[in-house]
C-alpha cells in the first residue's frame, strides 16, 4: 500500500516545490541498471495504490564479488519470483531487506529465502495497534502482512554490507509503525513508501501515525543522499527540496481540514467530499483514512475532540 489521492482541484493544489512525476514506464519482469550495481525488478501489480507496481531493488556487491541483496521482494507472485532469480543469475544472495509489512512489499521474502539461502532482515513484524480517533473499520486492498516473520529486525543506524556498499537502517515511521528506509553508502536512500516521487504516502490509522510520519521527514531532511529510490515509481532528484514540499504539503492539508471543522463539517465524509472534489471514488476511502490521520494527530494535540458517540469531531 502506497498511494494517498492525487492533489487535484483547486482546493488540492500541492505546494510550489511539490511535482510529481507520473511518466514513469517500467519494463515488467526485466532488471533495469538504475544506479552503480543497483538494479530494479518491477512487479507487474499495478494499482490506484501501487502506482505502476511494485519495484524491488537489487544492490551487487560490486567488483570480485558475487554477493547480492534485495530489498523489497514484492508480493507473492510466482512470476515477480522467478524475474527476480533470473536477475540474480545464481548469484549469491546474503540478505532480503524489507522496508514494511505490507502485503505488496514484504510477501515474497519466505519463498527467496527458501530459494536462496539469504537471511530476513529489516524492519519489524507487524503488531495490532489503537487509533486516537476511534476505530478503522477496514483495511485497504494491500494491507498487512501478518506472516512476515524476519531472522533479524534492523534498527536505527544497524547495517548489513554486500561486498563494496553498506546499506544502513533508518527507522522512518509514520507510513507503518515499522517502516524502514535504507540508506546506501550514505549516498541513495531506498525510500520505501515513505517518500515518493508520484504522489504522497497515505498515512492509515492505526499502523499509519502523522505526527510519526513528520518527524521521519524532517529526520531525512537531516542527511546527504542526493537520491531517492524509491518502491513505486521513479527516482527523486533533489530529494530534499522534494521533502520540504511534502512537510508544506501536509501543513496546508492540516490547515484546511481545521478550516472545514470551523465551518461546522464534522464528519470526516463531509471533509472529504469538500477536500477531495474531483478523487476518483474508488481513493475516497484512501482520502477518509488521510484526513482521519490528521484529525488523529490534531487529537493527540488536544486542538480536537472526538465524540465516539456520534462518531463526529469539533475543534476544542
Amino acid at each position: 500500500m502506497s498511494k494517498s489521492p492525487q492533489d487535484t482541484g483547486k482546493a488540492n493544489k500541492p505546494a510550489a516545490s511539490l511535482r510529481f512525476d507520473t511518466a514513469f514506464e517500467p519494463k515488467y519482469g526485466v532488471a533495469e541498471t538504475v544506479g552503480a550495481d543497483i538494479a530494479r525488478v518491477m512487479c507487474n501489480n499495478p494499482s490506484p495504490f501501487t502506482f505502476k507496481g511494485t519495484g524491488t531493488f537489487i544492490v551487487h556487491g560490486g567488483p570480485g564479488s558475487r554477493d547480492s541483496a534485495v530489498i523489497d521482494p514484492g508480493p507473492q507472485d510466482e512470476a515477480h519470483l522467478a524475474a527476480l532469480l533470473g536477475a540474480l543469475d545464481g548469484r549469491n544472495v546474503t540478505h532480503v531487506l524489507v522496508t514494511h509489512t505490507h502485503r505488496d512489499h514484504s510477501p515474497l521474502a519466505e519463498a527467496l529465502k527458501a530459494a536462496t539461502g539469504a537471511k530476513i532482515v529489516g524492519c519489524a513484524a507487524w503488531m495490532p495497534r489503537a487509533s486516537a480517533g476511534g476505530k478503522v473499520e477496514r483495511s485497504l486492498d494491500a494491507s498487512s502482512d501478518t506472516d512476515y516473520a524476519p531472522d533479524e529486525v534492523m534498527r536505527d543506524g544497524d547495517a548489513v554490507t554486500v561486498g563494496r556498499h553498506t546499506l544502513t537502517a533508518i527507522e522512518t515511521p509514520g507510513h507503518t509503525a515499522n517502516h524502514l528506509c535504507f540508506a546506501m553508502d550514505g549516498d541513495i536512500l531506498f525510500s520505501g513508501d515513505h517518500v515518493m516521487g508520484w504522489s504522497t504516502t497515505v498515512i492509515a490509522p492505526p499502523d499509519g501515525h502523522m505526527r510519526s510520519y513528520m518527524t521521519s521527514l524532517d529526520k531525512l531532511g537531516t542527511r546527504d543522499e542526493g537520491l531517492y529510490l524509491p518502491a513505486h515509481g521513479g527516482p527523486i532528484g533533489h530529494p530534499h527540496r522534494f521533502v520540504r514540499g511534502l512537510i508544506t504539503h501536509r501543513r496546508q492539508r492540516e490547515t484546511q481540514i481545521l478550516k472545514r471543522l470551523e465551518a461546522g463539517d464534522r464528519r470526516i465524509a463531509e471533509m472529504v467530499a469538500r477536500l477531495y472534489p474531483e478523487l476518483d471514488e474508488r481513493l475516497h476511502f484512501a482520502a477518509a483514512l488521510s484526513v482521519r490521520a490528521h484529525i488523529d494527530d490534531l487529537i493527540e494535540r488536544g486542538i480536537v475532540a472526538h465524540h465516539g458517540d456520534e462518531d463526529a469531531y469539533s475543534l476544542l
